[in-house]
């Protein structure tokens, strides 16, 4: 009898419950599932795959759920999806109806998802958090006619470029690529060079610097005799070996001021740019145009750009990517000092702060609030991914800039969501107190 009473039990607990019935409805994520438009994203994408060759992809829900997981919460391609599996909120987010205790895909998938998408695709993504925002009420359309725009620079996952470091690192490739092409070399030169980098640092930090010049120019003087040694025992060298060369003799050319120097031998599109920092003299990556709303401090556009532009430079195509994302010309344009000399008077009104007079009072207010970008913009580098960008080259810039900003948006939405169900909670808690005032509302103690 006891046997069968435990039987019952068990095929009780065995039947799994819908992730509806067991979540809360008012929770910000299990809102957000409803409000996001999941069809019109798999309408838009379904033309990148085909139907009849290899295997079945990942429902593109799925996929993008868990880019907007990734960049609402900083994680990574591996941590998003196990953090995926303990919650179930993100789950039902990502379209799963039962409770999964299995990774959905493999990490690699988001990355080839990515790179199929590419930064056009990604940014429907972006545009979907604009709508998701109107649709919601937390921000207002006349909110998207007066934005402010501002630049930074987005730094990319390299070590700080010191022409020994640079040289010693081609010593290694060289070296390695030889071997695997059947070359013997005289002499490699790579434990000298190593222990010589190390010495380099040192005489640095000490300021003997005749030392250190010393020491680059005997790495240097290997570098050059590795290439012709290898020059003359491989005579039918392969492709990827011709690029390591002609890279090694643009290394051994470059000087201190020439431009189009190379600072990263991975990533080759890097450009140096000064902002006038007095912590950080110089970054090593691409420029960020960033927009947002004056009000609410909505993004509406994050585009990387490349060769260092000047910002007024950049406006006039800024302006251009805020209609397209929001389906709304911008009247009012509010820039720092950089905007100078934009031309763009014949597309909305542009106020430099501190150099174009304005008599309304209403919008001396607009232009004071033109700071507020900088918040966003340490929000993006703190909370989002911008600090440090991983993707590679520049097709990697530009879809991390533009996901992240879709990201901050997300993160908007669920502050919004939350100070909502909070606030309704104190509207109840007003009502029953007014209802029943003798009553103690305190919680029973078991």
């Amino acid at each position: 009898m006891i046997k069968k009473k435990t039987a019952e039990r068990e095929s009780i607990f065995e039947v799994e419950s819908r992730l509806d019935q067991l979540l809360n409805h008012k929770h910000p994520m299990y809102i957000l599932s409803h409000e996001i438009d999941w069809t019109g994203f798999e309408s838009r994408f379904e033309k990148l795959y085909s139907k009849d060759n290899g295997r079945p992809p990942a429902p593109i829900r799925l996929m993008v759920g868990l880019h907007y997981l990734k960049y609402t919460y900083d994680l990574s391609d591996e941590e998003v999806i196990w953090t995926w599996i303990e919650n179930a909120y993100w789950q039902y987010f990502t379209g799963e109806t039962y409770f999964q205790k299995d990774p959905p895909i493999d990490p690699s998938s988001m990355t080839r998802f990515r790179n199929r998408l590419k930064d056009n695709g990604l940014e429907e993504l972006l545009r979907e958090t604009i709508a998701s925002g109107l649709r919601l009420k937390c921000i207002k359309p006349e909110s998207l006619e007066r934005i402010t725009v501002d630049t930074t620079v987005q730094e990319k996952n390299i070590a700080f470029p010191t022409d020994i470091r640079l040289q010693t690192k081609m010593i290694n490739k060289l070296v390695l690529q030889a071997k695997k092409e059947g070359g013997q070399l005289r002499q490699t030169y790579r434990k000298v060079c190593k222990i010589w980098m190390k010495k380099h640092s040192g005489y640095m930090h000490a300021n003997q610097l005749k030392r250190a010049s010393s020491l680059r120019e005997k790495v240097k003087i290997r570098l050059g005799r590795i290439v012709r040694d290898i020059e003359r025992k491989i005579t039918q060298p392969s492709s990827e070996l011709k690029s390591l060369l002609e890279l090694a003799d643009r290394l051994m050319k470059q000087k201190r001021k020439d431009k189009n120097k190379i600072y990263s031998l991975h990533e080759l599109d890097i450009d140096c740019i000064s902002k006038g920092k007095a912590h950080k003299k110089y970054e090593f990556g691409c420029k960020v145009s960033i927009v947002s709303t004056l009000k609410e401090g909505f993004l509406l556009s994050c585009e990387a750009l490349h060769g260092n532009p000047f910002d007024g430079h950049t406006l006039r195509d800024t302006i251009t990517k805020v209609t397209l994302n929001s389906g709304t010309n911008p009247s009012l344009v509010v820039t720092d000092k950089g905007y100078r000399g934009h031309k763009c008077e014949d597309l909305a009104e542009v106020v430099v702060r501190g150099v174009t007079k304005t008599k309304c009072r209403y919008k001396k207010k607009l232009v004071k609030r033109q700071s507020l970008i900088e918040a966003m913009i340490g929000h993006l580098k703190s909370e989002s991914r911008m600090d440090r960008n991983y993707l590679k080259g520049k097709l990697g810039d530009k879809i991390n800039s533009v996901l992240c900003a879709a990201g901050q948006n997300m993160r908007k939405l669920i502050k919004y969501l939350r100070k909502k169900f909070f606030f309704l909670h104190f509207l109840l808690f007003c009502w029953l107190f007014r209802m029943f005032p003798n009553a103690s509302f305190q919680p029973r103690m078991s």
